[in-house]
């Protein structure tokens, strides 16, 4: 048991990362494109895209890639997670979007569950659909913003087509922005953009589409099991070995 409590405290302070070949629990991982581009989601853009619940439960842990324009890093006020139904393209909507509000809260980036650590780097764009900017290269380090073990998190359903949408507060008065990384997988529809005036306006979503070559753009995530539950299932298979081996 001392090997297994010592392997424990190992695993804690690494559990918030996630890495190809870790579990996840929606359609399959969208990994960065370490040569694509970076879309400003700093507030008041939105950014959003949609995935598949594959297992029934909590959204309690949420990963995506993002990277700083012209890589100069400043200090993140918040940042902001929600999840929506799924509005599929239809007569009256040419492409999907994000429905009905299901979910939201606001992270800080001091909160001991959230984790942002630098990842990779590659010749990446800047893209700012909103003032039609695009600058390629523009940067070069991208990172991982892990959220992890979040309070009260939404029950996703099986089968279930859902929206993730990200919006990031800096700080006033930052020289540079933040933008939500494009993925190299795509599933179902385009991600999509928005910019929001305030209330009682809603979020104007527009569709994500490379603005050299019109490409759809996915964005970078993962939806993965709460670092608990996989300490337990990893423990629990030690525990087992250790009992077949006596």
């Amino acid at each position: 048991m001392v090997a297994v409590a010592a392997f424990l405290f190992a695993v804690l302070p690494a559990a918030a990362d996630w890495s190809p070949g870790d579990t996840f629990k929606m359609h399959y991982p969208q990994l960065p494109d370490p040569q694509g581009w970076d879309v400003n989601f700093t507030f008041p853009q939105f950014l959003a895209d949609d995935w598949l619940c594959t297992e029934t439960g909590p959204v309690s842990d949420v990963h995506f890639w993002f990277s700083w324009e012209r890589d100069i890093p400043v200090p993140i006020e918040s940042i902001h997670l929600s999840i929506h139904s799924d509005i599929p393209a239809g007569p009256n909507a040419p492409f999907s979007r994000p429905g009905d509000l299901l979910w939201q809260a606001e992270f800080l980036p001091t909160q001991p569950n959230v984790l942002l650590r630098p990842y990779g780097s590659g010749p990446q764009g800047w893209y700012d659909p909103k003032n039609l900017i695009a600058v390629q290269p523009d940067h070069f380090a991208f990172y991982q913003a892990n959220i992890v073990d979040i309070p009260q998190p939404f029950i996703q359903q099986l089968g279930t087509v859902y929206w993730l949408d990200i919006s990031v507060r800096l700080l006033p008065g930052t020289i540079s922005q933040i933008g939500w990384k494009t993925s190299v997988n795509h599933f179902n529809d385009d991600a999509v953009w928005g910019h929001f005036v305030g209330p009682p306006a809603p979020i104007d979503w527009h569709e994500l589409r490379d603005p050299f070559t019109g490409e759809s753009l996915d964005l970078a995530f993962v939806i993965t099991p709460e670092p608990s539950v996989l300490v337990l299932i990893v423990v629990g298979g030690l525990i087992a070995q250790r009992g077949r081996q006596r």
